[in-house]
């Protein structure tokens, strides 16, 4: 049994809900789309106008991919701590526990933190892999590589369905050899609720990048806030992949795909892992609103910035901010 302090206890957790919302809401209404079908494109842009969150089935991502490395993170996050330590702290990449970000956010949650970078050597974790290093390396790599391929795939169905004529004016972010995407294997221990509380894995929060594509395996715990602010769970699907929009894309979109604010409970009887693939831009990439998307007279709602200047402001900031409203423009009197 964990047994935490009141202070822990303050900072992990929430309320346990007492949710309205049945489960055939939440089954009959986050959008599940099919990427084989012709409607595939209609209905993106829909859920990402409502939502900004879906599910995705027959995806192209190899399951063999899928179940290599989620072994994998299995194996490195069943190590005793002090050598899962020796991969960390994260300086920006490596191994985490409970600790996000640095100021101030915490969560029930141990990760593994790295870029997509090709390059990248992963030498920090070689103390702990060992001889296997390279098992992991071609593991995570098999994987980043289909699910950034899927990523392309509905960035470009998206555009299509915006009618933007460039049809990899999003994807080819991705694609840059300097896109700045990053990746992340996370581990949420099981711990029963704590004075009728639930220990929050990962506080509310949107994704700064374009899009993240998610994957996890058959436990619940991920929650996502509807328009009204109201939170509902998403079911756990271990063959799906759930996709959410990321604040650059809302403002690429002038605030028409809207970025979903989402956060983790951690489950009081399994294991969660996830894995997530965060597909972001080039530093020097400028962000604003699409000229082609503006319609009429429209005025752009947000400042053009560089992804670099909204990535600094975005991890300077805490987890639940709301990291928009510095460039957003002021609607005139």
């Amino acid at each position: 049994m964990v047994v935490l302090s009141k202070p822990e206890i303050e900072h992990f957790s929430v309320p346990i809900m007492s949710c309205s919302n049945s489960s055939s809401f939440i089954s009959s209404n986050i959008p599940l789309i099919d990427l084989s079908k012709p409607d595939a494109t209609t209905l993106l842009v829909k859920a990402c106008e409502e939502f900004g969150f879906f599910k995705v089935v027959n995806h192209g991502v190899s399951p063999d991919f899928i179940s290599n490395l989620e072994s994998q993170a299995v194996k490195f996050f069943s190590l005793p701590l002090s050598e899962k330590q020796k991969a960390g702290p994260p300086d920006p990449f490596g191994y985490g526990s409970k600790i996000i970000g640095s100021n101030g956010d915490v969560g029930w949650v141990e990760y593994v933190l790295l870029t997509t970078n090709p390059e990248f050597n992963y030498k920090g974790l070689a103390p702990v892999f060992g001889e296997n290093i390279e098992i992991f390396r071609s593991a995570v790599t098999d994987y980043i590589s289909s699910v950034k391929n899927m990523a392309c795939l509905i960035l470009e169905l998206l555009a299509d369905g915006l009618k933007i004529q460039e049809k990899n004016v999003f994807s080819k972010l991705l694609m840059d050899e300097q896109s700045d995407s990053a990746f992340r294997l996370n581990h949420y221990p099981p711990c029963q609720d704590v004075n009728g509380r639930s220990l929050i894995g990962f506080g509310e929060h949107t994704d700064p990048q374009i899009i993240s594509v998610l994957r996890s395996n058959n436990t619940s715990g991920l929650q996502i806030s509807l328009k009204e602010g109201h939170w509902i769970s998403i079911p756990p699907d271990q063959n799906s992949f759930f996709v959410n929009i990321g604040d650059s894309f809302q403002v690429m979109t002038n605030g028409r795909f809207k970025s979903v604010k989402h956060r983790v409970v951690a489950d009081n009887r399994k294991s969660r892992v996830s894995m997530i693939y965060f597909g972001g831009p080039p530093l020097s990439e400028k962000i604003a609103p699409l000229p082609s998307l503006m319609k009429g007279s429209e005025d752009s709602l947000y400042k053009e910035f560089t992804w670099f200047e909204y990535k600094k402001s975005a991890y300077t900031s805490r987890l639940s901010d709301n990291r928009l409203c510095l460039f957003e423009k002021i609607a005139a009197s």
